[in-house]
């Protein structure tokens, strides 16, 4: 199968440092080219990959040093993917919703998968306008905002099953990885660390929309000395801090899509303490892969009550659930679906092209008089 990847230009694919959808898009197409597929991908210029590479701009958005427009690079981007959609047999978006109008004028069956918050109010709108856009969701929880959506599947993300280590023996701290920003709730863990008596060390990114956020409420909190602040880490880094933790808290303030980094301690073995927001109750398995809670004195108890989950489970179910072959099967499902629906709509309007044809010579003839001739 001919398939194109088109992933957003402000992280290389994959990120160098902090990046959820990049990544993600990464691990599919690695996957699928791996599963033999032609797989071209439309990303950033430093981008990484196994597949042909279409660069749509010279490197990062976010890591360049001069200010960039990103929607010009995106539209551009855009606009090329359709210029040349002829040579695929499916092209998978992972833009959000930039691309729709030209979707909608193109003969090559195509799809997108929604990375992010769906709660938003406009997007009701976009969604109205274009409800025969096919999307694809991350995970279940995350279609509730737009129930009228042309939903085709849930594809969990999924990660490499070698990228990750088993780590059967937990170390003696706890662990914060992604985002520094109110909904991801890095205050609750440093309460709940601080509680516990435990070292947190916080691995996240600092955006610079959550830069004074950072400065005023969470700074101050870092003067703790069991408060231990690593700011970004890479993906080779992430074994190491993940594996030897003792649990990963994600006490998060708002409905998470889905949540990478869940799967990726499950991965190490890392069982979870995490608030019942978004997508949680789909990733863990409540007592089994870790504990679901609803407020830092749960998440406490529950941190107490670590030792009684089985690393060798989280392993266990990651390699069931969440591995990247799952989900590029996931995908595969979808991609095939769109095409056998494309074809029989094909033949379809050829057969109602063909009946009108020949009920057209049937009343040329009836009209000629010659009713010996007529089918």
């Amino acid at each position: 199968m001919k398939i194109a990847q088109v992933a957003p230009l402000i992280e290389s694919v994959p990120p160098q440092l902090y990046g959820g959808t990049e990544r993600v898009v990464s691990y599919l197409t690695e996957e699928l080219v791996r599963l033999g597929h032609d797989v071209t991908l439309f990303a950033s210029g430093d981008s990484l990959t196994s597949a042909r590479l279409r660069p749509m701009c010279d490197r990062a958005l976010r890591l360049s040093k001069i200010p960039r427009d990103c929607l010009v690079h995106h539209l551009l981007m855009v606009n090329g993917v359709f210029n040349e959609a002829h040579l695929y047999d499916i092209i998978h978006f992972h833009l959000d919703y930039i691309h729709f109008p030209l979707a909608r004028l193109s003969a090559t069956p195509h799809v997108t998968t929604l990375h992010g918050r769906q709660d938003i109010h406009d997007l009701q709108f976009i969604y109205a306008e274009f409800a025969d856009m096919p999307v694809i969701s991350i995970s279940d929880s995350q279609r509730g905002p737009l129930p009228g959506a042309n939903w085709q599947n849930t594809v969990y993300n999924g990660v490499p099953e070698q990228l990750l280590t088993f780590h059967p023996r937990p170390g003696n701290y706890l662990a914060f990885l992604g985002r520094v920003s109110p909904e991801k709730g890095v205050e609750d863990a440093i309460a709940i660390a601080l509680a516990l008596g435990m070292t947190l060390k916080i691995a996240a990114k600092v955006d610079p929309v959550d830069k004074q956020y950072f400065n005023t409420q969470v700074k101050p909190l870092l003067q703790e000395p069991l408060i231990d602040f690593i700011g970004e880490i890479s993906e080779m880094e992430k074994d190491d801090f993940l594996g030897n933790a003792s649990a990963l808290l994600f006490p998060i303030n708002w409905p998470e899509p889905f949540g990478l980094v869940m799967i990726e301690a499950m991965a190490c073995g890392t069982p979870i303490v995490a608030y019942n927001r978004g997508s949680v109750p789909e990733i863990v398995e409540h007592g089994v892969t870790g504990f679901i809670v609803d407020n830092p004195n749960q998440a406490i108890a529950a941190t107490r009550a670590i030792d009684s989950i089985h690393r060798a489970n989280c392993r266990r179910a990651f390699e069931e659930r969440f591995s990247s072959k799952r989900m590029a099967e996931g995908y595969l499902k979808v991609y095939r679906n769109l095409l056998a629906t494309r074809e029989k709509n094909v033949m379809y309007a050829n057969g109602e092209l063909n009946y009108g044809r020949r009920y057209s010579d049937r009343r040329q003839v009836v009209h000629s008089g010659n009713l010996t001739n007529s089918k």
